[in-house]
């Protein structure tokens, strides 16, 4: 009989009251290793709210989250980001003006391996890692299917496409699991279908995925297991 995979998120008798509005309660879950886990429930069920817990943005009243291990209560988004654990948000979060090429760079910037005096003198160190980025843009933009849309503006692409630059800034970090917040809101079924082929291939180059939709037909489709919320408690 084969190991269970290791849990990579737990999520352990969390709750989240803003003032006398309980939002979640008494939240239990946890995600394994190359698992795709999607949360659901009605409108107001907590979902989002969960996703601002795990990832910095809310503090729980009780309970505690951990990601491999590391406690994640009180630390801040891009300290958890850096731990690997990585979001894309309900509203597509581009740089309208810049051209896909140019958020995508933009999202890789902060792995950058050259100091402030290294681009300001220019330095060969600076111009290395000026190319190795840009390489890996252009890997990422292939990998989402966006190569053929490098040097238009973000703002100019269809709303699907936004979506995509969304990942694609989300995978600049490197994470090694990604939280999807509704990423399918407001796609047609081609970018749907388009889009459930992609979080396959993200799951495949090993990253852990959980996900908040309201599309059920695609949840069915690529998720492992589905955790209900209903008035911010775990149903099923």
């Amino acid at each position: 009989m084969s190991a269970q995979p290791e849990t990579v998120l737990s999520i352990d008798q969390v709750a989240v009251h803003f003032g006398g509005l309980v939002a979640i309660s008494d939240m239990t879950f946890a995600v394994r290793s190359g698992e795709i886990v999607g949360l659901i429930g009605p409108n107001g069920a907590g979902k989002t709210t969960a996703f601002n817990v795990v990832t910095g943005f809310l503090k729980p009243t009780s309970g505690e989250v951990r990601y491999r291990s590391n406690p994640l209560n009180g630390l801040k988004p891009h300290e958890i980001a850096k731990l690997g654990l990585v979001r894309t948000f309900q509203r597509t979060s581009v740089f309208q003006e810049r051209n896909v090429f140019q958020n995508v760079l933009t999202g890789l910037h902060g792995r950058g391996r050259s100091s402030l005096w290294d681009t300001l003198l220019g330095t060969p160190r600076e111009k290395s890692s000026e190319r190795e980025l840009k390489d890996e843009a252009n890997e990422i933009l292939r990998f989402v299917g966006l190569e053929q849309r490098a040097h238009e503006p973000a703002g100019t692409l269809p709303y699907g496409e936004q979506r995509l630059i969304g990942v694609a800034l989300a995978l600049a970090a490197k994470p090694s699991m990604l939280l999807l917040d509704e990423p399918v809101s407001g796609m047609n079924p081609s970018e749907t279908a388009r889009f459930v082929k992609l979080v396959e291939k993200i799951r495949e180059s090993g990253v852990t995925i959980l996900l908040v939709e309201h599309d059920m037909p695609m949840v069915m489709k690529v998720c492992d297991r589905i955790v209900v919320l209903n008035y911010g408690r775990i149903i099923a």
